[in-house]
């Protein structure tokens, strides 16, 4: 109970923990994009090349922040 070591391993851990919080923004803004693009898709047929390349990029970028999200809890876990 009066552990510091033990007690710093569990705010790291904790603090990866939030760091992954944004991971579920992100794929909330990648279905969002992919239900946005669809339903264009869906409503412009001959737009559809590039409604989907906007589209993939848009969701590329959003999932770049998971990425970054991930980096910083693995950096909080082993390195801080």
């Amino acid at each position: 109970m009066n552990d510091p070591v033990a007690f710093v391993n569990g705010l790291k851990l904790l603090g990866a923990g939030l760091a992954m919080v944004s991971a579920i923004g992100a794929g909330f803004g990648v279905g969002l994009a992919a239900f946005g693009g669809v339903q264009a898709m869906g409503r412009n047929p001959d737009a559809a090349p590039i409604i989907q390349v906007n589209m993939i990029l848009g969701m590329a970028f959003a999932e770049a922040i998971a990425i970054y999200a991930l980096a910083v809890a693995l950096i909080i876990i082993f390195a801080a």
